[in-house]
């Protein structure tokens, strides 16, 4: 067990537009910390959602988009923009629920969360004119950027896709892993002792999540960082997905 962790916010990226390198400009900005080199095994990169969508070009102009009828009365009871409405409808494969102007939905990737992620803030330039859409593939994405670091670094990092989610029964947001590469996302301690001698029967450890969140307290949502290296975390390495730690629809009390 760790006795000291450390998040450290990473700059350097500048404003990322569709088409970028992310995965080299990643590596270049990782090169450049100094202060950060040389890396080490217990080191995990944690990427922003935002950049990445933006990069890949994961994004919807709003001035080409025509509201339905249930997107525009939506919108009008609740003070929403009728258009960002309509694109979480479309890309949303299930909707959860509709109420008090929030939409929750569950994405294609099996994430519930409001919005389906899709997000108009910190989109740069064009702001109020269009919105990102969350990564088609994180997992990949985190593929990619940990690949361009290796290559790059001769270590291997493993990386983690971060965005904000909002939790049931709690105020506030969090940030969480939506994509992971190089590490397990869920640390299972079930049948292990706990401090005390006894067996734990349910104790499955987010660690992919814990690092995500720890990253947000450096990163913000104001500052316009959007890469941090978490140093001195516990977790175990391997070739993890994210859909691991998607609760199955059977064990779901919600559903």
């Amino acid at each position: 067990m760790a006795e000291r962790i450390e998040a450290i916010a990473i700059d350097g990226l500048g404003e990322i537009v569709p088409g970028d390198d992310l995965p080299s400009l990643i590596a270049d900005a990782v090169a450049a910390a100094s202060d950060i080199l040389p890396l080490r095994d217990d080191d995990a990169l944690i990427v922003t959602q935002k950049i990445v969508s933006k990069a890949e070009g994961a994004i919807v102009d709003l001035t080409t988009i025509e509201p339905s009828p249930v997107a525009q009365e939506f919108a009008r009871r609740h003070d929403r923009d009728p258009r960002q409405v309509e694109v979480v409808l479309r890309e949303a494969k299930r909707v959860v629920r509709m109420a008090n102007g929030v939409i929750i939905t569950e994405t294609h990737h099996g994430f519930v969360c409001a919005n389906g992620g899709i997000d108009a803030s910190n989109v740069g330039p064009a702001s109020g004119s269009i919105v990102t859409l969350l990564p088609k593939d994180p997992d990949a994405s985190a593929d990619r950027i940990r690949t361009a670091v290796r290559e790059r670094l001769g270590q291997d990092v493993p990386v983690v896709v971060s965005d904000s989610f909002g939790r049931p029964w709690r105020l506030g947001i969090v940030d969480v892993a939506i994509g992971v590469s190089g590490l397990r996302p869920l640390d299972d301690l079930r049948g292990k002792p706990d401090a005390d001698g006894r067996v734990m029967r349910s104790t499955v450890r987010a660690v992919a999540d814990e690092l995500a969140s720890a990253a947000e307290l450096v990163l913000g949502k104001t500052a316009a960082r959007p890469l941090a290296l978490v140093r001195g975390a516990s977790f175990m390495r391997g070739e993890g997905r994210i859909d691991d730690a998607l609760l199955p629809a059977e064990m779901d009390l919600f559903r």
